[in-house]
């Protein structure tokens, strides 16, 4: 057998692993949970971190105050030092919109030791604690909801007995880049978190930031948001803080809450991904030189043994690479149509794995050069310190 021959049988096996061992990460049958609603519905407070969120505010906090909820609930916005008049605007919308009512504030720069969005939803939970609500939704700025959203959320997390329930919002597809880039960060997100695995006791535990109702009680008990204030991706350190501490927690895609964020161009994305990319690797060049082989193995292997084996007459390399590369694009094809994009992008992933390979060597290359992580203009000076964008 050929180096080439072996190599695509390596990738071919390890994606037969990924197709039937890995979670069924690729599903994306994975919705709310069966929810009955409840006799009396519990009271919640909806926490909203914004720092220069005013282009999104229009489209999104309306549908937050907009919400059909049967119970008592309150949204705060927490308004991150914004210079774009956030704040004003949020107030603005709030007076123009009639539903729940909505207290704006401002924390102050955060200490040393917090990001921004966590120190700011600090605040918003401290004031939301005078209320003593059941729940807490915290949702970023540019997250739209459906007049049903918060009712689902708090019926499932009842019915269920989860301690967490989060949607993972579905992001905008309109530009090119879009809707190359951007079905594919869900793939590999739940493909490094699979769903279904969630939901289950285990360490695998993940949140999407955008959507994220929490017991108060289990923040309370695993000390949210203080006890992961460094976190790069606090999503998931949330997650793994309320299941550490015994809660439960449930993670799904969502079909009626909406990211109106855009990214038009691919410097966009590129700075998306990147920021935190090299955090996931927990800021090891090991784990990022396995991380590279991994990725070239089981995405870009593939369609070079198709080539390599036809040019050279290779038969078993280009027919194991071939069949890599299909297993490959139909794993990748429900994501595709769950985006309701068309399936001829689905071939194209490894060209999109090799993107978010150069992203996340950008992201090490800009760790080693020291200049920090810059988020909606604010520098900070660690670079192993960088709030998700919201």
């Amino acid at each position: 057998m050929t180096p080439v021959t072996v190599v695509s049988a390596l990738s071919l096996a390890a994606w037969l692993w990924l197709l039937f061992a890995r979670g069924f990460f690729w599903r994306t049958d994975v919705g709310l949970p069966a929810r009955q609603e409840p006799g009396v519905w519990p009271s919640v407070c909806v926490v909203v971190p914004a720092r220069d969120e005013a282009a999104v505010l229009p489209a999104s906090l309306p549908s937050l105050l907009a919400q059909d909820y049967p119970g008592r609930a309150e949204v705060f916005l927490i308004d991150d030092g914004s210079t774009d008049g956030t704040g004003e605007l949020a107030c603005e919308l709030a007076r123009r919109h009639e539903g729940l009512p909505l207290t704006v504030a401002s924390p102050g720069e955060p200490p040393a030791g917090w990001t921004g969005k966590l120190w700011a939803v600090r605040h918003g939970i401290a004031l939301a604690r005078g209320r003593e609500p059941e729940y807490l939704l915290l949702t970023d700025a540019d997250i739209a909801h459906a007049p049903d959203s918060l009712r689902a959320l708090v019926a499932a997390a009842g019915t269920g007995g989860f301690d967490v329930v989060s949607q993972m919002a579905r992001l905008r597809v309109a530009s090119g880049w879009e809707r190359l880039v951007v079905p594919a960060f869900v793939y590999f997100f739940a493909q490094l978190y699979p769903f279904r695995w969630i939901g289950r006791e285990g360490r695998t535990a993940a949140a999407a930031g955008g959507c994220v109702l929490l017991r108060t009680g289990a923040a309370e008990r695993a000390r949210i948001p203080d006890a992961i204030r460094h976190a790069v991706i606090d999503d998931v350190a949330l997650a793994r803080a309320v299941k550490g501490s015994g809660g439960r927690v449930w993670l799904g895609l969502a079909e009626r809450v909406d990211s109106v964020r855009p990214y038009p161009q691919l410097r966009d994305l590129w700075r998306m991904v990147s920021r935190s990319a090299y955090a996931q690797l927990r800021h090891n060049p090991l784990v990022l030189a396995s991380t590279v082989a991994g990725l070239a193995l089981v995405y870009l292997v593939p369609p070079l043994a198709v080539v390599v084996g036809a040019a050279g007459g290779g038969t078993a390399a280009a027919l194991l690479g071939g069949a890599a590369w299909l297993v490959m694009a139909g794993t990748y094809a429900p994501m595709v149509r769950h985006y309701r994009q068309p399936l001829w992008l689905a071939p194209l992933l490894p060209f999109t794995a090799f993107l978010y390979l150069l992203m996340t060597v950008d992201s090490a290359v800009q760790h080693y050069r020291g200049r920090g992580a810059a988020w909606k203009g604010r520098t900070y000076a660690r670079p192993d310190v960088v709030p998700d964008e919201g």
